[in-house]
């Protein structure tokens, strides 16, 4: 084998090494980053969802001068706007969501797999509060505690 020769080959299994690594690089890039794009979408849409839950509260509240009760309070929230009753509102806060929910879901978390979100109402304060909670994530709005934080996001 001549030096030329040598040199020829191992310039084409260089090339391919390289051609190799390259693919791996990017493929290493993209794919996580795709991963986290995709968590950050789902975190948005919970978010979302328990902004319309939070909405759904004060007008539940409005309506009956109280928040539902920690006990099958989101079901009594669904059932608040359920297709007969209060049809116009129930357009204006469960589907206008961009995700397109419905009423029967709007109370479970859109992050797999599907949890029902965590509500509780406290009375015992001189004000009724309540604290709604993502139970795959640190996000909640309102307090048990403080009533400062009634209706407030974690996140913002």
């Amino acid at each position: 084998m001549t030096v030329d020769r040598r040199n020829a080959i191992l310039s084409v299994v260089l090339g391919i090494i390289i051609i190799i690594l390259a693919i791996w690089l990017v493929y290493s890039i993209v794919v996580p980053y795709r991963a986290v794009e995709q968590r950050e979408a789902v975190t948005e849409h919970v978010r979302e969802r328990m902004l319309n839950i939070r909405d759904g509260l004060i007008r539940y509240k409005q309506h009956y001068d109280h928040f539902p009760a920690s006990e099958g309070g989101l079901d009594s929230l669904a059932a608040f706007f359920a297709p007969d009753s209060m049809q116009a509102l129930r357009d204006t806060i469960f589907f206008t969501e961009k995700y397109g929910a419905v009423q029967d879901s709007i109370i479970y978390s859109p992050r797999p797999p599907h949890k029902k979100f965590e509500y509780s109402r406290s009375d015992s304060l001189m004000r009724e509060i309540y604290l709604l909670k993502d139970p795959d994530s640190n996000d909640k709005i309102g307090s048990l505690s403080n009533t400062s934080l009634l209706n407030s996001a974690s996140w913002r």
